[in-house]
Protein backbone atom coordinates (compact mmCIF):
# COMPACT_ATOMS: atom_id res chain seq x y z
CA UNK A 1 0.00 0.00 0.00
CA UNK A 2 1.39 3.23 0.83
CA UNK A 3 4.23 4.67 3.23
CA UNK A 4 2.70 7.28 5.80
CA UNK A 5 5.65 9.82 3.70
CA UNK A 6 3.98 9.50 0.16
CA UNK A 7 2.95 13.07 -1.26
CA UNK A 8 -0.24 12.44 -1.71
CA UNK A 9 -0.61 10.79 2.32
CA UNK A 10 -3.28 12.30 4.05
CA UNK A 11 -2.25 11.78 8.15
CA UNK A 12 -6.50 12.63 9.12
CA UNK A 13 -7.98 10.63 6.47
CA UNK A 14 -10.30 9.19 9.04
CA UNK A 15 -11.68 12.71 9.53
CA UNK A 16 -13.14 12.77 5.66
CA UNK A 17 -15.81 10.36 4.66
CA UNK A 18 -15.13 8.66 0.68
CA UNK A 19 -15.42 8.87 -1.68
CA UNK A 20 -14.21 12.48 -1.69
CA UNK A 21 -12.21 15.53 -3.38
CA UNK A 22 -8.74 16.18 -2.49
CA UNK A 23 -6.64 19.70 -3.63
CA UNK A 24 -3.39 19.80 -2.57
CA UNK A 25 -2.78 23.77 -2.24
CA UNK A 26 1.46 23.86 -2.54
CA UNK A 27 0.39 21.84 -5.51
CA UNK A 28 -1.80 23.77 -6.99
CA UNK A 29 0.17 27.33 -6.28
CA UNK A 30 3.51 25.39 -8.25
CA UNK A 31 1.22 25.01 -10.90
CA UNK A 32 -0.28 28.56 -11.42
CA UNK A 33 3.64 29.50 -10.87
CA UNK A 34 4.53 26.97 -13.75
CA UNK A 35 2.10 28.27 -15.90
CA UNK A 36 2.48 32.26 -15.80
CA UNK A 37 6.42 31.28 -15.88
CA UNK A 38 6.46 29.65 -19.08
CA UNK A 39 4.11 32.73 -21.07
CA UNK A 40 6.57 34.87 -19.19
CA UNK A 41 3.66 37.47 -18.23
CA UNK A 42 0.59 36.35 -16.41
CA UNK A 43 -1.21 38.91 -19.18
CA UNK A 44 -1.01 36.71 -21.67
CA UNK A 45 -2.89 34.10 -19.23
CA UNK A 46 -6.62 33.55 -19.36
CA UNK A 47 -7.03 30.63 -17.78
CA UNK A 48 -10.41 28.23 -18.39
CA UNK A 49 -12.34 27.64 -14.97
CA UNK A 50 -14.21 24.99 -16.01
CA UNK A 51 -11.93 22.70 -13.78
CA UNK A 52 -11.78 24.16 -10.58
CA UNK A 53 -14.74 25.50 -10.19
CA UNK A 54 -13.48 26.99 -6.96
CA UNK A 55 -13.50 30.25 -5.73
CA UNK A 56 -10.37 29.71 -3.81
CA UNK A 57 -8.36 29.06 -6.54
CA UNK A 58 -9.57 31.55 -8.96
CA UNK A 59 -7.76 33.88 -5.77
CA UNK A 60 -4.61 32.05 -6.16
CA UNK A 61 -4.44 33.10 -10.05
CA UNK A 62 -5.35 36.23 -9.15
CA UNK A 63 -2.76 36.82 -6.56
CA UNK A 64 0.07 35.31 -9.19
CA UNK A 65 -1.06 38.46 -11.21
CA UNK A 66 -4.05 37.09 -13.63
CA UNK A 67 -6.30 39.07 -14.21
CA UNK A 68 -8.21 37.51 -17.39
CA UNK A 69 -10.28 34.63 -17.13
CA UNK A 70 -12.68 32.37 -19.43
CA UNK A 71 -15.01 29.94 -18.10
CA UNK A 72 -18.16 28.06 -19.99
CA UNK A 73 -21.36 28.98 -17.54
CA UNK A 74 -22.83 31.74 -16.59
CA UNK A 75 -22.54 30.52 -12.92
CA UNK A 76 -18.55 29.99 -13.61
CA UNK A 77 -18.47 33.66 -14.38
CA UNK A 78 -21.02 34.67 -11.38
CA UNK A 79 -17.86 32.77 -9.24
CA UNK A 80 -15.40 34.43 -10.81
CA UNK A 81 -17.54 38.18 -10.55
CA UNK A 82 -17.62 37.67 -6.89
CA UNK A 83 -13.79 37.03 -6.47
CA UNK A 84 -13.27 40.04 -8.35
CA UNK A 85 -11.48 38.99 -11.32
CA UNK A 86 -11.35 42.54 -14.08
CA UNK A 87 -11.85 40.47 -16.58
CA UNK A 88 -14.15 37.72 -17.86
CA UNK A 89 -15.08 36.09 -21.28
CA UNK A 90 -17.66 33.72 -21.47
CA UNK A 91 -16.80 31.02 -23.90
CA UNK A 92 -20.21 30.14 -25.28
CA UNK A 93 -22.24 31.76 -27.14
CA UNK A 94 -25.27 32.88 -24.69
CA UNK A 95 -28.82 32.24 -26.10
CA UNK A 96 -32.26 32.19 -24.41
CA UNK A 97 -32.65 33.03 -20.66
CA UNK A 98 -28.41 33.22 -20.93
CA UNK A 99 -28.46 36.23 -22.75
CA UNK A 100 -30.57 38.19 -20.00
CA UNK A 101 -28.43 36.60 -17.49
CA UNK A 102 -25.43 37.77 -19.03
CA UNK A 103 -26.96 41.12 -19.01
CA UNK A 104 -27.68 41.18 -14.91
CA UNK A 105 -24.12 40.10 -14.58
CA UNK A 106 -23.24 43.19 -16.51
CA UNK A 107 -25.42 45.10 -14.22
CA UNK A 108 -24.54 43.75 -11.11
CA UNK A 109 -21.17 43.38 -11.26
CA UNK A 110 -19.59 46.83 -12.86
CA UNK A 111 -16.53 45.84 -11.46
CA UNK A 112 -15.72 43.15 -13.99
CA UNK A 113 -15.47 43.15 -17.66
CA UNK A 114 -17.45 40.72 -19.09
CA UNK A 115 -17.56 39.11 -22.35
CA UNK A 116 -19.10 36.47 -24.33
CA UNK A 117 -18.81 34.48 -28.18
CA UNK A 118 -21.15 34.91 -30.83
CA UNK A 119 -21.17 33.10 -34.38
CA UNK A 120 -24.40 33.52 -35.13
CA UNK A 121 -25.93 36.77 -36.44
CA UNK A 122 -29.52 35.74 -35.31
CA UNK A 123 -28.15 34.95 -31.93
CA UNK A 124 -25.57 38.16 -31.80
CA UNK A 125 -28.67 40.34 -32.86
CA UNK A 126 -30.92 39.30 -29.78
CA UNK A 127 -27.92 39.46 -27.58
CA UNK A 128 -27.57 43.22 -29.34
CA UNK A 129 -31.16 43.90 -28.62
CA UNK A 130 -31.36 42.97 -25.23
CA UNK A 131 -28.26 45.01 -24.03
CA UNK A 132 -29.25 48.18 -26.31
CA UNK A 133 -32.64 48.07 -25.07
CA UNK A 134 -30.94 48.68 -21.30
CA UNK A 135 -28.83 51.00 -22.09
CA UNK A 136 -26.31 48.76 -21.89
CA UNK A 137 -22.87 46.85 -24.00
CA UNK A 138 -21.59 43.79 -23.73
CA UNK A 139 -17.65 42.90 -25.70
CA UNK A 140 -17.92 40.20 -28.38
CA UNK A 141 -15.42 37.54 -29.86
CA UNK A 142 -15.85 36.04 -32.93
CA UNK A 143 -15.92 32.08 -32.69
CA UNK A 144 -13.75 30.51 -35.23
CA UNK A 145 -14.11 26.98 -36.14
CA UNK A 146 -10.49 25.82 -37.06
CA UNK A 147 -10.91 22.33 -36.51
CA UNK A 148 -13.13 21.24 -33.31
CA UNK A 149 -16.22 21.63 -35.65
CA UNK A 150 -18.54 21.99 -32.19
CA UNK A 151 -19.52 25.41 -32.60
CA UNK A 152 -17.80 29.06 -34.69
CA UNK A 153 -17.89 30.13 -37.85
CA UNK A 154 -15.75 29.25 -40.49
CA UNK A 155 -12.10 31.80 -40.60
CA UNK A 156 -12.57 32.42 -44.38
CA UNK A 157 -15.72 34.05 -43.62
CA UNK A 158 -14.64 36.24 -40.53
CA UNK A 159 -14.68 40.04 -42.49
CA UNK A 160 -18.05 38.69 -43.39
CA UNK A 161 -19.14 38.29 -39.99
CA UNK A 162 -17.55 40.98 -38.23
CA UNK A 163 -19.22 43.74 -41.10
CA UNK A 164 -22.76 42.10 -39.73
CA UNK A 165 -21.71 42.40 -36.24
CA UNK A 166 -20.63 46.17 -36.89
CA UNK A 167 -24.31 47.25 -37.70
CA UNK A 168 -25.69 45.84 -34.19
CA UNK A 169 -26.21 48.20 -31.37
CA UNK A 170 -25.34 47.11 -27.63
CA UNK A 171 -21.75 45.23 -28.67
CA UNK A 172 -18.55 45.41 -29.48
CA UNK A 173 -16.10 42.88 -31.29
CA UNK A 174 -13.32 43.19 -29.39
CA UNK A 175 -11.27 40.29 -30.96
CA UNK A 176 -11.80 36.14 -32.51
CA UNK A 177 -11.74 32.84 -30.38
CA UNK A 178 -10.08 29.94 -31.87
CA UNK A 179 -10.38 26.66 -29.49
CA UNK A 180 -8.77 24.02 -31.28
CA UNK A 181 -9.20 20.67 -28.60
CA UNK A 182 -9.19 18.30 -31.40
CA UNK A 183 -6.16 18.14 -31.33
CA UNK A 184 -4.91 15.11 -29.18
CA UNK A 185 -1.86 13.42 -31.06
CA UNK A 186 0.82 11.56 -28.75
CA UNK A 187 3.82 12.73 -31.64
CA UNK A 188 4.66 16.35 -30.24
CA UNK A 189 5.55 17.07 -34.16
CA UNK A 190 2.11 16.14 -35.18
CA UNK A 191 0.76 17.84 -32.62
CA UNK A 192 2.75 21.14 -33.33
CA UNK A 193 2.13 20.87 -36.82
CA UNK A 194 -1.58 20.42 -36.25
CA UNK A 195 -1.89 23.20 -33.58
CA UNK A 196 0.42 25.90 -35.86
CA UNK A 197 -2.13 24.72 -38.68
CA UNK A 198 -5.05 25.28 -36.80
CA UNK A 199 -3.63 28.93 -35.50
CA UNK A 200 -3.11 29.76 -39.36
CA UNK A 201 -7.03 30.13 -39.81
CA UNK A 202 -7.04 32.09 -36.68
CA UNK A 203 -4.95 34.31 -37.49
CA UNK A 204 -5.90 34.69 -41.31
CA UNK A 205 -9.82 35.88 -39.91
CA UNK A 206 -8.30 37.86 -37.60
CA UNK A 207 -5.88 39.67 -40.43
CA UNK A 208 -8.85 40.19 -42.42
CA UNK A 209 -10.57 42.54 -39.60
CA UNK A 210 -7.54 44.41 -38.96
CA UNK A 211 -6.62 45.34 -42.62
CA UNK A 212 -10.26 46.51 -42.51
CA UNK A 213 -10.61 48.40 -39.40
CA UNK A 214 -7.03 49.37 -39.72
CA UNK A 215 -6.33 47.97 -35.94
CA UNK A 216 -5.31 45.23 -33.99
CA UNK A 217 -7.48 42.38 -33.05
CA UNK A 218 -7.19 40.19 -29.99
CA UNK A 219 -6.60 36.88 -30.66
CA UNK A 220 -7.74 34.04 -27.84
CA UNK A 221 -6.62 30.73 -28.37
CA UNK A 222 -6.02 26.94 -27.61
CA UNK A 223 -6.35 25.07 -24.40
CA UNK A 224 -4.14 22.28 -22.62
CA UNK A 225 -2.61 20.58 -25.23
CA UNK A 226 -2.05 23.01 -27.80
CA UNK A 227 -1.06 25.80 -24.86
CA UNK A 228 2.74 24.52 -24.91
CA UNK A 229 2.95 25.86 -28.98
CA UNK A 230 0.36 28.81 -27.84
CA UNK A 231 2.77 30.40 -25.16
CA UNK A 232 5.30 31.22 -27.93
CA UNK A 233 2.74 33.32 -29.98
CA UNK A 234 2.06 36.11 -27.58
CA UNK A 235 -1.29 35.75 -27.76
CA UNK A 236 -3.65 35.37 -25.17
CA UNK A 237 -3.78 31.48 -23.95
CA UNK A 238 -6.63 29.78 -22.46
CA UNK A 239 -5.44 26.27 -20.56
CA UNK A 240 -8.04 25.19 -17.58
CA UNK A 241 -6.65 21.85 -16.52
CA UNK A 242 -3.14 22.75 -15.90
CA UNK A 243 -3.95 24.47 -12.03
CA UNK A 244 -5.20 20.53 -11.12
CA UNK A 245 -3.58 18.23 -14.15
CA UNK A 246 -5.04 14.48 -14.59
CA UNK A 247 -4.06 11.23 -15.73
CA UNK A 248 -5.43 11.74 -19.56
CA UNK A 249 -2.91 15.16 -19.52
CA UNK A 250 0.34 13.20 -17.76
CA UNK A 251 0.39 10.51 -20.44
CA UNK A 252 -0.32 12.47 -23.49
CA UNK A 253 2.03 16.02 -22.37
CA UNK A 254 4.32 14.19 -20.30
CA UNK A 255 7.22 16.68 -21.38
CA UNK A 256 4.89 19.30 -19.16
CA UNK A 257 5.65 20.55 -15.58
CA UNK A 258 2.45 20.31 -14.06
CA UNK A 259 1.76 17.90 -11.61
CA UNK A 260 -1.26 16.35 -9.94
CA UNK A 261 -3.00 18.63 -7.53
CA UNK A 262 -6.08 16.86 -7.16
CA UNK A 263 -6.97 13.22 -6.15
CA UNK A 264 -10.42 11.08 -5.35
CA UNK A 265 -9.83 9.35 -2.30
CA UNK A 266 -12.08 5.94 -2.39
CA UNK A 267 -12.35 3.15 0.15
CA UNK A 268 -12.18 -0.83 -0.34
CA UNK A 269 -15.82 -1.88 1.00
CA UNK A 270 -15.82 -5.25 0.08
CA UNK A 271 -13.59 -8.30 -0.27
CA UNK A 272 -15.42 -10.68 -3.41
CA UNK A 273 -12.83 -13.21 -4.14
CA UNK A 274 -9.16 -14.14 -4.12
CA UNK A 275 -8.65 -11.20 -7.16
CA UNK A 276 -11.41 -9.04 -6.87
CA UNK A 277 -12.31 -5.63 -4.31
CA UNK A 278 -14.76 -3.21 -4.34
CA UNK A 279 -14.24 -0.10 -3.30
CA UNK A 280 -17.12 2.74 -2.73
CA UNK A 281 -16.04 5.37 -5.94
CA UNK A 282 -18.79 4.88 -8.24
CA UNK A 283 -20.18 6.62 -11.53
CA UNK A 284 -21.23 9.68 -8.93
CA UNK A 285 -17.65 9.73 -7.80
CA UNK A 286 -15.54 9.88 -11.20
CA UNK A 287 -16.08 11.38 -14.56
CA UNK A 288 -17.54 8.19 -16.32
CA UNK A 289 -17.91 9.81 -19.80
CA UNK A 290 -14.48 7.51 -20.99
CA UNK A 291 -13.62 3.91 -20.91
CA UNK A 292 -12.29 2.01 -18.51
CA UNK A 293 -9.59 2.59 -16.47
CA UNK A 294 -11.55 6.01 -15.62
CA UNK A 295 -9.08 6.51 -12.17
CA UNK A 296 -5.37 4.95 -11.69
CA UNK A 297 -4.51 4.59 -7.74
CA UNK A 298 -1.37 6.03 -6.55
CA UNK A 299 -1.12 3.15 -4.16
CA UNK A 300 -2.49 0.09 -5.74
CA UNK A 301 -0.79 0.85 -8.96
CA UNK A 302 -2.10 -2.67 -10.25
CA UNK A 303 -5.36 -2.41 -9.13
CA UNK A 304 -7.16 -3.05 -12.33
CA UNK A 305 -10.91 -1.08 -12.65
CA UNK A 306 -13.33 -3.68 -14.45
CA UNK A 307 -16.33 -2.68 -13.57
CA UNK A 308 -18.74 0.02 -12.01
CA UNK A 309 -22.14 1.25 -10.87
CA UNK A 310 -23.66 4.59 -9.59
CA UNK A 311 -21.91 3.87 -5.94
CA UNK A 312 -19.13 0.59 -6.53
CA UNK A 313 -16.15 0.66 -8.69
CA UNK A 314 -14.93 -3.33 -8.64
CA UNK A 315 -11.30 -3.51 -9.22
CA UNK A 316 -9.18 -6.96 -10.26
CA UNK A 317 -5.86 -7.61 -7.62
CA UNK A 318 -3.07 -9.84 -7.98
CA UNK A 319 -3.55 -10.81 -4.57
CA UNK A 320 -6.90 -9.69 -2.12
CA UNK A 321 -5.65 -10.96 0.79
CA UNK A 322 -3.12 -7.59 0.73
CA UNK A 323 -6.52 -5.41 1.17
CA UNK A 324 -8.96 -4.76 4.57
CA UNK A 325 -12.31 -3.63 4.07
CA UNK A 326 -12.17 0.06 5.03
CA UNK A 327 -8.39 0.73 2.91
CA UNK A 328 -8.01 4.30 1.51
CA UNK A 329 -6.86 4.28 -1.91
CA UNK A 330 -5.40 7.66 -3.60
CA UNK A 331 -6.60 8.01 -7.16
CA UNK A 332 -5.91 10.17 -10.19
CA UNK A 333 -8.96 11.13 -12.45
CA UNK A 334 -8.10 10.29 -16.24
CA UNK A 335 -10.38 13.44 -16.69
CA UNK A 336 -10.35 15.89 -13.22
CA UNK A 337 -12.85 18.52 -15.27
CA UNK A 338 -16.40 16.42 -14.93
CA UNK A 339 -15.15 14.78 -11.99
CA UNK A 340 -14.59 17.81 -9.75
CA UNK A 341 -18.30 18.79 -10.69
CA UNK A 342 -19.43 15.55 -9.40
CA UNK A 343 -18.50 16.80 -6.01
CA UNK A 344 -20.10 19.93 -3.70
CA UNK A 345 -16.50 20.66 -1.93
CA UNK A 346 -13.22 19.81 -1.90
CA UNK A 347 -10.87 18.39 1.23
CA UNK A 348 -7.79 21.09 1.31
CA UNK A 349 -4.92 18.97 1.84
CA UNK A 350 -1.37 20.83 3.25
CA UNK A 351 1.06 18.92 5.02
CA UNK A 352 -0.42 15.40 4.92
CA UNK A 353 -3.41 16.88 7.00
CA UNK A 354 -6.94 17.65 5.78
CA UNK A 355 -6.85 21.55 7.17
CA UNK A 356 -10.52 23.03 5.31
CA UNK A 357 -13.02 22.55 3.00
CA UNK A 358 -13.93 24.90 -0.15
CA UNK A 359 -16.76 24.83 -1.99
CA UNK A 360 -17.03 23.60 -5.62
CA UNK A 361 -19.60 27.09 -6.18
CA UNK A 362 -19.76 26.96 -9.69
CA UNK A 363 -20.64 23.13 -10.18
CA UNK A 364 -24.76 24.78 -9.35
CA UNK A 365 -26.27 26.01 -12.52
CA UNK A 366 -26.65 29.14 -10.69
CA UNK A 367 -25.41 31.13 -8.00
CA UNK A 368 -27.54 34.35 -7.74
CA UNK A 369 -28.75 35.02 -11.24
Amino acid sequence: MNSPFDWYTVHNIDTLDSPALLVYKKRIEQNILWAVNSVGSADLLRPHVKTCKIAEVCNMMLEAGITKFKCATIAEAEMLATTGAPDVLLAYQPVGPKVKRLLALVQRYPQTSFSCLVDDEEAAGYLSQCFEEQESSVDVFIDLNTGMNRSGIQPANTLIFFKQLKKLPGIRVAGTHAYDGHIHDADVLVRMQKTELAFGQATTGAAQIEKYENSKMKIIAGGSVSFPFHRQRGVECSPGTFVFWDWGYKQLLPEEPFRYAALVVTRVISIVDATTITTDLGHKSVAAENPLPRVHFLNAPHATPVAQSEEHLVLKVSDSTRFRTGDVLYGVPVHICPTVALYEKAAVIENHQAVASWRVIARDRSIGI
